[in-house]
């Protein structure tokens, strides 16, 4: 019924098998599992050839982009090549924390871009308080047939033109924080088609359970605040957005 959009079974507290089964208990039957570094995107697919319900995304966080050298880059293509990875990522900029120089990491997004497009692959998206530069680059270089901009955290003008360029919106658990009035209003005005469920766990634990370790059996949580928003059942959010996922990522008759 549920699908977690987003997730990083690789950094949990729990070991992959207990937090896979403790979402199938909560109906949660698809996850992607995403890489942030070259280490973590091989881990990544190694747990995607394990488990069936699992996929893998591989890239270079925007805060790691100074390692994205030719050398790596070229190791994170023979991974991307893998029939279980879905997408190229977590990948973009991040002005916020500036743990990369902003030139490499411009550098960094560019060749993932262009790895997304060659490979067909979905092109996943970081991005915090660097909205304008990132869609300026997206337009120079010509965004993926599939792109997905996770943890969602622009405004309502943003969803306006990720609808446009039918770019997916992926919202986490901070849309259920009392304080994120702007974000649930975004999430509010998000066509339905173009909407996906995600934790980003271990982070942005959604509320109640906000401040503690997240995991992927939390999705229905995030399913719900989205449903009240859209005004529908929460099983039909839910079944929309895996649709949406299966869309996104091309899950249906991938092996």
């Amino acid at each position: 019924m549920y699908t977690d959009a987003h997730c990083h079974l690789e950094m949990l507290d729990l070991p992959p098998d207990e937090a896979i089964a403790r979402a199938r208990a909560e109906e949660v039957t698809t996850l992607v599992t995403v890489g942030v570094d070259l280490a973590s995107s091989a881990e990544c697919v190694g747990t995607a050839m394990a488990y069936d319900e699992v996929w893998a995304v591989v890239g270079i966080h925007p805060h790691n982009a100074i390692e994205a050298t030719e050398h790596v880059l070229a190791r994170l293509r023979g991974l991307a090549e893998h029939p279980a990875v879905v997408a190229i990522g977590e990948t973009g900029l991040d002005y916020f924390r500036d743990h990369s120089p902003r030139v490499r990491q411009e550098e960094a997004f560019r060749e993932q871009i262009r790895l997304a497009k060659e490979l067909d692959r979905t092109l996943m998206i970081h991005v915090r308080e660097a909205h304008d530069d990132l869609v300026a680059i997206l337009e120079s270089e010509g965004a993926p047939e599939r792109t997905v901009f996770h943890c969602f955290s622009g405004d309502t003008e943003l969803v306006k033109r990720c609808a446009d360029e039918g770019w997916y919106v992926s919202f986490a658990g901070n849309v259920t924080f009392r304080n994120a009035r702007d974000l649930r209003e975004a999430a509010r005005v998000a066509p339905l088609e173009l909407l996906l469920t995600e934790t980003d766990s271990p982070y942005l634990s959604p509320h109640p359970h906000r401040g503690k370790p997240n995991e992927p059996a939390r999705i229905p949580l995030v399913v719900a605040e989205l449903a009240e928003l859209h005004g529908l059942p929460t099983w039909e959010l839910g079944r929309q957005a895996s649709a949406n996922a299966r869309a996104a990522f091309r899950l249906d008759g991938r092996g």
